[in-house]
């Protein structure tokens, strides 16, 4: 139980800092993504700016409402003090992750790194579908254990974008690698840590 109130403490602190800081810096800090924009590189169609800012705005306040959506749902408290709110919640969740989906992949071939990087968002993407229609298919068969941990593992999918920023930041500072190349190994990198660390914390949780 202290494991669980443990991860649960530092869970939800790490989402409110993220989601905080995703709204700040991409709706006033600096809502033209120039700097974002500025390390661009390998591109293989031209980027329509009005329509590309549109659907990444749209992408990054989705992202947000699952990221909090699901932290909501993982609270016992809120659970055990109405199922109906943990229910419509959850349609919530899968509403924006089908969205943040949706956006990521015309925003996908836009990607730093060309062609690599925009298959393995999509593949990315996929995967991520594919988890959390499982975590809906299980409650839905009242497997309630079944149900959480692929939960679990679907809302580790909604730290993709800090994943890939900060594998890309240590091998492009750290290892001296070009930005792009770095930026690709985050995109895969990213993917197999998404899956790991997941099975991990519900072995620890057990």
């Amino acid at each position: 139980m202290k494991k669980r109130n443990l991860l649960s403490i530092i869970l939800s602190c790490i989402s409110i800092v993220f989601i905080l800081y995703a709204l700040v810096d991409n709706f006033v800090m600096d809502p033209g993504a120039v700097e974002f924009l500025s390390q661009k590189t390998g591109l293989s169609r031209e980027l329509k700016l009005p329509v590309w800012l549109t659907v990444m705005h749209m992408h990054v306040a989705f992202a947000c409402i699952a990221m909090a959506a699901g932290l909501l749902n993982f609270s016992q408290r809120l659970f055990e003090k109405s199922r109906r709110f943990h229910s419509l919640n959850g349609y919530v969740y899968v509403l924006s992750v089908l969205l943040v989906v949706l956006t990521s992949g015309y925003l996908a071939p836009y990607a730093t790194g060309g062609k690599i990087s925009s298959i393995g968002f999509n593949a990315l993407n996929l995967i991520w579908l594919f988890i959390t229609i499982a975590a809906l298919v299980h409650i839905k068969k009242k497997r309630i254990s079944r149900h959480r941990n692929w939960m679990i593992r679907s809302y580790a999918f909604c730290f993709t974008n800090m994943l890939i920023h900060l594998t890309t930041f240590l091998f492009h500072q750290g290892f001296g690698f070009d930005y792009a190349i770095s930026y690709t190994i985050g995109v895969y990198g990213s993917t197999v840590l998404l899956l790991v660390i997941p099975s991990v914390i519900i072995r620890t949780i057990r």
